[in-house]
This record gives structure tokens, sequence and C-alpha cells, in this order.
């Protein structure tokens, strides 16, 4: 026959550490090795920012692949599909589904290139340009979200410092 025990026994007393194990609580503290790992944390907040940004735009039916080409034209002007690509670290693949979302929605236009037929120059729309001005809206709604407990000068150094991990990361490759 089985004893009954009470949630204390299981789990044991004060410490919390009893024979069953620990019961995890929401109030538990993170770790100190965890809490100082930057890795750890910059994905958490990769994490958060990614929820807020696929938010935002979800509210226009657009996505962060819209947003990255539609920035890469207004900013470079006219490219190839595979410059694109190369610009924005987008797939070839999903260059293409997403080149195909944006014409449909009249924000770009696909043309022959006329030095190779085989290759399309996609060019912005005026159209497209004022979508851009709302996603920027609605992203930099989400940045201030996620960066709410900093300061300007903060977040300025927080970007600067981002800026140089990923510089240094993204030419080892």
């Amino acid at each position: 026959m089985f004893a009954r025990l009470t949630i204390q026994e299981i789990v044991g007393c004060a410490n919390g550490v009893g024979t069953v194990g620990r019961v995890e609580k929401p109030e538990d503290p993170i770790p100190q090795r965890l809490r100082v790992l930057p890795s750890r944390l910059i994905n958490q907040v990769a994490m958060s920012a990614n929820r807020l940004v696929d938010q935002a735009l979800a509210e226009t039916g657009s996505r962060r692949y819209h947003y990255a080409l539609l920035a890469a034209l207004e900013e470079f002007g006219p490219a190839s599909q595979a410059a694109l690509g190369r610009r924005t670290g987008i797939d070839r693949s999903d260059i293409v589904a997403t080149v195909n979302e944006l014409a449909e929605r009249e924000f770009v236009e696909r043309n022959p290139d006329p030095g190779d037929r085989r290759r399309n120059i996609i060019t912005v729309t005026p159209a497209g340009v004022q979508w851009l001005k709302e996603l920027d809206r609605l992203l930099s709604q989400a940045q201030d979200e996620l960066l709410t407990p900093l300061s300007s000068a903060e977040r300025e150094q927080l970007i600067a410092l981002l800026t140089r991990i990923a510089d240094r990361h993204s030419a080892s490759h």
C-alpha cells in the first residue's frame, strides 16, 4: 500500500530539496552561470525581438523577408535576385517566393535584364516605397518595445556593440 505524502515531504523542507527531487517554481532564479553567458542572453533577446517583429509585420500581412528586400531595393536600387539574396542573406528559393509575393502586391516589378535575358532585375515601385515606410513605422514601434529598459545612449551603444560582433562573424564566413 502506498503512503500519502505531502508536497513538503516529497520536495523536502525549507531548501526545497528532497529525495524525490526539486520542484521548479516560476519564481526560481536563473542559475548565475546562465545569466552571464552572452550567447544565451543574445539568444533570449533575439527570440523576444523575433516575436515582436513578427507580430508587428503580421498586422500588415508582411514578413521579415518582405521588409529586407524592400529595404535593400530602396537603399541600393534595382538588383538581380541573386544580388538581393547576397545583400539580405536570404536563400535563392526564398528570394523567388518573396519577390513573387511582393510583385503580386505591386510593391516590386520584375523585368528581364537587358544584358542577360536569363536574369531578372527587381525594382521597387512607388507603392513599395510607401509600404516600406509603413513597415519602418511598425518596426520602430517593435524596437522601442524591445529596448524599453534602455536609454537612447544605451541603445546606440548596444547597436554599436552588436554591429561589431555581427561584422566580425559575418567576415569570417
